[in-house]
């Protein structure tokens, strides 16, 4: 199974964008985004990657603060 990557941001004036490529550098294949603030817990695309790596996966996280 290719690595498959997850990045978040909070809000729309945010962009995923150093994230996601911090996660091809770390060669995930697959790279999901997601907009969705913290105060608000559900991740429904966090939810299907996580479904579609299933028991025994790999995932990549990078976890990546937002400085304006």
């Amino acid at each position: 199974m290719p690595l498959i990557g997850y990045a978040r941001v909070s809000t729309e004036d945010q962009t995923p964008l150093p994230q996601s490529q911090a996660l091809k550098s770390a060669g995930c294949a697959e790279i999901h985004e997601e907009q969705a603030s913290g105060g608000n817990r559900a991740r429904p695309v966090l939810a299907r990657v996580l479904e579609r790596i299933g028991k025994g996966g790999k995932e990549v996280w990078i976890l990546a603060s937002y400085n304006p």
